[in-house]
């Protein structure tokens, strides 16, 4: 039996050839509007003007278009820009275009605020509303893929799942988005390009390596003591450090991929070399690189950037070790578009 009103882009283009066959559609219609559906920004079923009026009144009668829309836009001084996007139900994720000198970056959302508990992140503040539907991320992508063209005279080359909540707490729909637009029917983007960030739920990191999934993984670590690391992110109690890089030299050993350790280094926390040698210590155990990240300050006075002469000392000792690290700077931080700044302010 028809489950009536679903999101048509629930659906898949099988199941979606199958319904229409038994009601005496030809199937090849199921394309005609998955293109319309994921290809444009088309809010009604009217709008897909190569379909007969006898479809149309049929998808009207049992399914929904619940597409997304624009609710605002920031630009920063850097030509970062972020975007407030309303939900079909009202509620609001942010992402973030990104552009440099030879790339189109987007940081995408995957849930509604975030269920982890992490102290130095304003996305945290706002708790965990609901997870986002595959097709929402996916539309996600494309909308912000329409304006970098219009902006920028370019489509995206790299996505980052480094946006609202936790990617690995919403898998099967932030998998299935990426098989989307990676596919011919979304963007053709290489798996190479896309990197998920998540703050290190060791059992979906064995599972995607099980999965062999081909994007990129890095890991929210910001201290290798685990002590220091529960304080600033006490949802890590969970997951101690120990099955976190367990799983990611099971990682590791079964996709041949390097990991990139996202480390913010703060003043009184973990600015010394106990914390470098843990660091180090870790990164020698799984093959990996280094990202410092140059922190965003938020609500929560606790945390301040270390001092110049504590992030030098943490690129040369992982240089002396042989561990390849770079500092990223921060984008887009004077409109709050930055690494832990999303906390739909706008």
């Amino acid at each position: 039996m028809l489950e009536k009103h679903k999101d048509i882009r629930s659906i898949s283009i099988e199941n979606l050839n199958l319904i229409l066959s038994k009601n005496n559609f030809p199937s090849y219609r199921s394309q005609q509007i998955k293109n319309w559906a994921r290809k444009t920004d088309v809010l009604k079923f009217e709008h897909m003007s190569n379909l007969p009026n006898e479809l149309i009144y049929f998808l009207n009668d049992n399914f929904v278009l619940n597409k997304s829309k624009i609710l605002s836009t920031q630009k920063s001084s850097d030509k970062t820009i972020k975007y407030a996007i309303e939900l079909h139900d009202g509620l609001v994720v942010e992402s973030v275009l990104i552009p440099s000198n030879n790339r189109i970056t987007v940081c995408v959302s995957s849930q509604v605020g975030c269920g982890l508990d992490c102290k130095f992140c304003a996305t945290s503040l706002l708790k965990r509303m609901r997870n986002l539907e595959h097709y929402e991320i996916f539309d996600q992508i494309m909308k912000l893929n329409i304006e970098a063209n219009k902006i920028f005279n370019s489509s995206i080359t790299n996505i980052v799942f480094m946006g609202m909540g936790e990617p690995l707490l919403n898998y099967k729909n932030v998998v299935n988005s990426i098989s989307k637009i990676t596919s011919e029917f979304g963007l053709g983007i290489s798996n190479k390009k896309i990197t998920l960030s998540t703050s290190g739920i060791s059992k979906m990191i064995r599972k995607m390596a099980n999965e062999n999934v081909k994007f990129n993984l890095a890991v929210s670590l910001h201290s290798a003591i685990e002590i220091t690391r529960n304080k600033v992110m006490p949802f890590s109690k969970s997951f101690p450090l120990k099955d976190l890089v367990e799983s990611l030299e099971y990682w590791y050993s079964k996709t041949k991929r390097k990991i990139t350790f996202e480390y913010l280094v703060w003043k009184n926390i973990n600015d010394d070399f106990q914390h470098i040698n843990a660091l180090v210590k870790i990164c020698k155990r799984v093959p990996s690189k280094v990202n410092l990240i140059e922190y965003n300050s938020t609500d929560n006075k606790q945390f301040e950037t270390a001092d110049i002469e504590w992030i030098n000392n943490y690129i040369n000792v992982l240089k002396d070790n042989k561990i390849p690290v770079s500092i990223r700077r921060s984008r887009g931080k004077d409109i709050q578009a930055a690494c832990g700044q999303l906390a739909n302010k706008h």
